[in-house]
């Protein structure tokens, strides 16, 4: 009976882990196809800025870091490092949430897509 128990257990976690992965999986491509929106002007390639600084590496990355980018006054002296919840404010609404800053884009308010987004951005490294 012990034994019985131990492997259910075992498949059991297995299942979750997996359903899990398949869910981070899927959260990840939704934000994939919603950063279309900021390929616009943001890079995928380490070595290029656009319009925007490249993107890659931005998770944990402190703001206007990157070299050869001209970024805002107001960004240079926000002291801000890019996680979860700093990216998800930028994300809402970046001009209120660094005053002065130069970029320009939709906000993305629906929590769901930004969580989709965040998603997607921790996995370019």
């Amino acid at each position: 009976m012990k034994t019985k128990l131990s492997l259910l257990l075992a498949a059991s976690i297995s299942f979750s882990s997996s359903v899990m992965a398949d869910s981070e999986a899927m959260m990840q491509a939704a934000g994939q196809e919603i950063f279309k929106k900021c390929s616009a002007c943001h890079s995928l390639d380490e070595s290029k800025n656009a319009f925007g600084p490249s993107l890659i590496g931005v998770f944990g990355r402190k703001a206007a870091s990157l070299p050869r980018f001209a970024y805002s006054d107001a960004l240079r002296g926000s002291d801000i490092t890019w996680d979860e919840e700093n990216l998800r404010k930028w994300i809402a609404g970046n001009d209120q949430f660094v005053p002065g800053t130069r970029m320009r884009h939709v906000e993305i308010t629906d929590k769901a897509e930004q969580d989709y987004l965040i998603s997607y951005l921790k996995t370019l490294k």
